[in-house]
């Protein structure tokens, strides 16, 4: 009976090991640019509602400054269905980005007539978030 036991010791340490392993989280990945007060409480809303915390209150203090009590109220808050975009911390954040598509295009426009198509396709993934692919298709679409 001893042996047994002691047999099934390493068969069940695998066992938690294989499964502890299959658990792990993926990496979350935050954004690094500058969001807008929408556009952080819209990253918040979705990070919390995968589970996320640690990571939507890791952003909130990327983005706003504030200390860790007040960044995971703040989480809390939005978790829980409430707004922070009256929060005096979301009045400093950048606001919204939009891009203007005819004056986005003029610029292309002017630098593939210029023969610059690379620094056109920069620009476009600069300013749009496009992929590479994407941009190269918008550039030679004008």
């Amino acid at each position: 009976m001893v042996i047994v036991g002691l047999l099934m010791v390493p068969i069940v340490i695998a066992g938690l090991v294989i499964m502890n392993s299959r658990r792990r989280r993926r990496a979350v990945i935050l954004p690094r640019r500058p969001l807008s007060a929408q556009e952080l409480e819209d990253h918040v809303r979705d990070l919390t509602g995968q589970g996320e915390m640690i990571a939507a209150v890791k952003l909130v203090r990327q983005q706003t400054g504030l200390d860790l009590i007040q960044a995971k109220a703040m989480v809390d808050g939005i978790a829980a269905g409430g707004s922070a975009l009256g929060h005096p911390a979301m009045r400093r954040l950048a606001t919204p980005r939009t891009v203007d598509r005819a004056d986005l295009a003029t610029r292309v426009r002017d630098l593939k007539a210029a023969g610059r198509s690379k620094q056109a396709v920069h620009l476009v993934r600069g300013e749009t978030g496009m992929g590479r692919r994407e941009a190269e298709l918008f550039v030679s679409g004008l």
